[in-house]
């Protein structure tokens, strides 16, 4: 009698894009866009009273601004899309009158290259909530980065890692977390069946 034995193999990246990859990207990033205009709107409020308790603290609501980014590459799952979602996004956002102007879109290209790092990490295989929280995390500390040097040059070091540290809590709970949980929750509804994303929540 021989025994036979198979042997694991890994996912293969694919890097063609389908049209309606480009569309749902496209249709994430839009919708991100006017969220996140709507949420700059009032981001001050809960910004400032943070950083009046514990200055470093205000980007703890930041995370919002990181969920078209994550959330676009759990659904489609092929390199590019978190970039691609949150460049949409922050130009939408800033189109339609975000009061920061044009530099969102630098934040756009830091936030969605943050994500993307992770999941090209991981070789675009795994898409486990713990990806997701170290991508919106490492999106977060990009945003941060960004923050710290525009915003805050010459600040004491203890108000940067703060900021580092609260910037990257926001965005894996807020990025991370809540993209994974909407993901899941759209999947559920079969919407998702055309993509790898949609079927294999309907395999758990």
């Amino acid at each position: 009698m021989t025994a036979t034995t198979s042997t694991p193999t890994r996912s293969k990246i694919v890097w063609r894009w389908r049209v309606v990859d480009i569309v749902v990207a496209a249709v994430i990033g839009v919708a991100g866009g006017v969220v996140y205009w709507a949420w700059g709107l009032i981001y001050d409020v809960p910004s400032t009273a943070l950083g009046l308790v514990l200055p470093g603290t205000q980007p703890l609501p930041s995370g919002v601004w990181l969920i078209a980014g994550v959330l676009a590459a759990l659904i489609i799952r092929k390199p590019g899309a978190a970039v691609f979602a949150e460049l949409i996004a922050a130009s939408v956002e800033t189109l339609v009158g975000a009061k920061w102007g044009p530099i969102d879109l630098v934040y756009g290209l830091v936030q969605g290259l943050g994500a993307e790092l992770i999941f090209a990490v991981f070789l675009y295989a795994s898409w486990r909530l713990v990806v997701a929280l170290l991508a919106g995390a490492l999106a977060g500390i990009g945003g941060a980065i960004i923050d710290l040097v525009v915003y805050y040059p010459g600040y004491p070091p203890a108000f940067s890692l703060v900021y580092l540290i609260s910037f990257a809590v926001s965005g894996a709970l807020l990025g991370g977390l809540l993209s994974w949980l909407i993901a899941r929750a759209v999947a559920a509804t079969g919407a998702l069946d055309r993509f790898a994303s949609g079927r294999a929540a309907t395999r758990v």
